[in-house]
């Protein structure tokens, strides 16, 4: 197997997309067969879970491969040595994004809640207020949920902070990885579990708590990567991405 070293420069779920073509390659697949499941891709390449499964992503993206329900991923493709989309260069892995947002916004939210004032509170609750119509509603508003983590990083009144957590956010909605993972997902009652954990970070500053406010923030980037890992997992027999066209943005 080459090295990674030849791939210097790349992010890492690019130099696993391009380790996955030459075993493709090596292989002999061709356009229809099924390749590896992201188990074998994980055991092969010596990698967890959620990075093969952003490298199988970034060949979706590239139209290298389709996923099907509870049957795995396809070739459909045989341009492995095509060029990147220029759109896909400096895309990032949605769960390497994750893993980010969980070191950073954990102590952003340790920090709020030393400093945290009740107007910021208030609007905190108005932004919580929001997201729960909008689970009741069922419409595909999210922004509330983005406005409250943005809230959490204002609290802190440190405005590096600030521009950070916002650049993390920027990152994930330019993301077209970030949106291809999402078309995998159908069952949106992860929402709720989503507000609970908002309440309980909530809770936390309300009480100036900074290790609680920080755990909090923790165990809900970590709920939220366990579910995305779970409800876009394509092995799974109860997978529907096939519903989705796979060409949708």
């Amino acid at each position: 197997m080459e090295s990674f070293s030849m791939y210097k420069g790349l992010r890492r779920y690019q130099e696993l997309a391009e380790e996955l073509k030459l075993i493709i390659r090596k292989k002999g697949y061709q356009v229809g067969d099924r390749i590896l499941t992201e188990r074998q891709i994980s055991e092969t390449l010596n990698v967890g879970r959620s990075a093969a499964r952003e490298a199988i992503l970034m060949l979706e993206i590239e139209g290298l491969v389709e996923v099907k329900k509870g049957s795995g991923t396809y070739l459909i493709s045989d341009e492995l040595s095509a060029p990147k989309p220029l759109e896909t260069a400096d895309d990032v892995g949605p769960f390497e994004l994750l893993q980010a947002r969980q070191v950073v916004e954990s102590n952003v939210a340790g920090l709020a809640a030393l400093s945290v004032t009740k107007s910021d509170i208030l609007r905190m609750r108005q932004a919580l207020e929001m997201e729960r119509k909008g689970i009741e509603e069922q419409n595909n508003d999210y922004s509330s949920d983005e406005l409250f983590h943005r809230l959490i990083a204002e609290a802190t009144q440190n405005s590096v902070l600030v521009d950070t957590v916002s650049e993390l956010w920027k990152t994930r909605d330019r993301s077209l990885m970030w949106a291809r993972l999402h078309e995998r997902i159908f069952d949106t009652d992860y929402r709720k579990q989503w507000l609970r954990d908002h309440q309980e970070i909530l809770s936390a500053l309300q009480l100036k708590d900074s290790e609680g406010a920080r755990r909090a923030m923790w165990q809900h980037l970590e709920n939220v990567r366990d579910t995305l890992m779970e409800l876009s997992d394509v092995d799974d027999p109860n997978f529907d991405g096939y519903l989705f066209n796979s060409s949708a943005g």
